[in-house]
């Protein structure tokens, strides 16, 4: 019996660490994706341990009554579902600013035609990590915005491509 249950113990030891998940030293590519928002985001990522990773996204949209700049930066945990996939959870924040013109509709004539925003933002994605330095992804991220024009909440939905060094 004692043998039986070394055996299973080591078995089940195996299998954890075969499943075992590295987090690339470094990512970079884009983020391209639309809540109400930013669009394409040039992204970076940095991993800080084994399970564990810094994403830095700046982004910039030229709408038609507006202008936009973003910065966001997020700590994720990545947990492995089988081979190549992992899902992910991170949270953050960030800033931006905004450009309005001043008759955006709906909104009346601004005084101020810009503003500076704060932001926490969460998120939560699935991604595959290709045998070539290839990662791409599927997140879902709620942001939650304090200013004047950009206030309230928006869910950004994106699809990641990344080069991983």
């Amino acid at each position: 019996m004692k043998k039986t249950l070394l055996i299973l113990g080591i078995a089940f030891s195996t299998a954890f660490i075969t499943n075992a998940q590295t987090v690339s030293e470094n990512a970079i590519g884009i983020r391209a994706g639309d809540g109400d928002g930013f669009g394409t985001e040039i992204s970076y990522q940095r991993a800080l341990g084994d399970n564990n990773r810094l994403e830095i996204d700046l982004g910039y949209e030229d709408g038609d009554n507006f202008d936009g700049f973003k910065a966001t930066g997020l700590y994720q945990w990545i947990w492995n579902i089988e081979g190549g996939f992992n899902w992910y959870a991170g949270a953050g924040g960030g800033l931006g600013t905004v450009s309005l013109d001043d008759d955006f509709p709906g909104r009346g004539n601004f005084d101020d035609d810009s503003e500076t925003f704060l932001f926490g933002a969460a998120q939560v994605g699935i991604e595959y990590n290709f045998d070539i330095p290839l990662l791409i992804s599927l997140d879902v991220r709620p942001e939650f915005y304090f200013g004047d024009f950009r206030d309230g909440n928006d869910l950004d939905i994106a699809l990641g491509l990344r080069y991983q060094f």
